[in-house]
């Protein structure tokens, strides 16, 4: 494994970066287990000041920030300087709401003096994070664990390399000691490694499914807890729209945002049939119609897909679906420059047969199915392997929620799609993982729930 930056908009390898020795290994699991020692025992104030700080200085570095991960995974400066601010609000959020979080919790007493529950940390957490929004799929990991008190280990996607630093040495200097935040240049047989070393006590993958149940794997046979975030295939189901045009316009920025590389974006657009066409028509339109270029070029809405060989597997499953049968109403072709560019597609007509009914495809593409009633709608989105999100678009929104409500996934929406607050969880079911990250669930994850009771006096008689 090679950690690479190499620009997704021209193809130019821009740096490289050496993987751990074995002798490296070692040393890491050894710095953030002694470094757990001294952690866990720092003053919730302090750990506090320092998230504070942390998040201050991911937005003083915005414009810093959201230019490197253009140059590592093309994402364009406005939607990078976005995902900054959404960091920033996830650090503040952990310092103001945490502490009040951690606070013993009194249970009935039940035949004794006291019954509480304490929340404490467990020692030094693995998190093996993806590329595709590099700095807040971090921050879900690393500001909970910090808070409580746990060590945290940065294994971040190969063409992350220069953003994972950057990540560190933020904390670092806001005052989280050095070997409390370790990142890693590491292969998977090191992470494996690691995984299962006694030292490290939970893993947090967000990730692909094969990557997933690699990690769980592991995990289980070493009876540590894990987390995973995986795929999704969202559904974004449309019963009625008074204003089709804004319905539509939510369907293009979601699909579309970070060139679709998200594994919560809408991926299945499922309309009523009295809207269908005109949807179908609308949607094209605008996906034809959208800028795509250089990410650090401020009129892109559009950039490159994170690397040539990403864009090629999704241009290749645009060309499969048009090969078994469905219909290509504009885009799915390489662009013809340097790069990982492609045209935004939208298809119709895929069914069960075909294989794009049933993957995730990672990319700017739409697949837009016809539907007759809302309980044909429910069937179709519920009729895939993920369970992530899904939206339904509707002015009853009784009608909508009542849909919403038989969606088999961790998060389901009325009219809104792919909203992630720092306070909300986050999180799906079936093949899209399990565990929660955000708000307190995502602090309790790697929590020692510990009950704490104390007897009444036994007296003789």
């Amino acid at each position: 494994m090679s950690y690479v930056t190499e620009n997704p908009a021209t193809g130019v390898v821009e740096r490289t970066f050496e993987t751990l020795t074995e002798e490296g290994v070692q040393d890491v699991l050894a710095r953030a287990d002694g470094a757990y020692r001294a952690w866990r025992e720092t003053a919730i104030d302090e750990r506090v000041r320092m998230l504070r700080a942390t998040a201050a200085a991911y937005r003083e570095r915005a414009d810093e920030l959201a230019a490197l991960i253009a140059t590592e995974m093309g994402k364009p400066l406005s939607q990078g300087a976005g995902e900054v601010e959404l960091t920033a609000m996830i650090y503040d959020w952990y310092a103001e709401h945490g502490p009040a979080l951690l606070e013993t919790e009194e249970l009935a007493p039940q035949g004794a003096s006291s019954s509480v529950v304490t929340r404490a940390p467990i020692g030094p957490i693995l998190g093996i994070m993806p590329w595709n929004f590099p700095y807040y799929q971090v921050a879900r990991f690393v500001a909970p664990n910090l808070l409580l008190g746990n060590t945290v280990v940065l294994k971040h996607a190969p063409i992350c390399a220069a953003s994972s630093a950057v990540m560190a040495q933020i904390a670092h200097a806001a005052g989280v000691p050095d070997d409390a935040f370790c990142h890693v240049y590491a292969t998977d047989e090191q992470v494996a490694d690691m995984l299962a070393d006694p030292r490290i006590q939970g893993v947090s993958l967000t990730g692909s499914g094969r990557a997933g149940a690699a990690v769980a794997q592991v995990a289980a046979r070493n009876l540590k807890k894990s987390v995973l975030e995986l795929g999704g295939s969202d559904a974004f189901i449309v019963l009625d729209a008074p204003d089709l045009a804004a319905t539509v316009k939510a369907a293009v920025a979601g699909r579309l945002r970070n060139c679709g590389q998200a594994c919560n974006a809408p991926k299945r657009f499922i309309v009523h049939s009295d809207l269908y066409d005109e949807f179908v028509e609308r949607l094209t339109a605008a996906f034809a119609a959208s800028t795509v270029g250089d990410p650090v070029d401020p009129a892109t809405r559009v950039g490159p897909l994170s690397s040539v060989a990403a864009r090629d597997r999704v241009v290749a499953q645009v060309r499969r679906a048009v090969e078994q049968g469905a219909t290509l109403h504009t885009g799915g072709e390489p662009l013809d420059r340097p790069g990982a560019f492609m045209a935004p597609a939208v298809l119709t007509g895929v069914t069960p047969e075909m294989e794009a009914y049933h993957e995730e495809i990672f990319g700017p593409v739409a697949v837009v199915y016809r539907v007759d009633d809302d309980e044909e709608a429910v069937a179709l989105a519920n009729d895939v392997e993920y369970g992530l999100s899904g939206s339904v678009w509707s002015e009853d929104t009784e009608r909508a929620t009542r849909i919403a409500d038989r969606l088999e996934v961790g998060m389901a929406l009325v009219n809104e799609h792919g909203v992630t607050l720092p306070g909300l969880p986050f999180g799906g079911v079936k093949a899209s993982g399990y565990g929660r990250e955000l708000g307190p669930w995502g602090l309790g994850e790697f929590a020692n729930l510990r009950l704490r009771r104390i007897g009444r006096p036994r007296t003789a008689k």
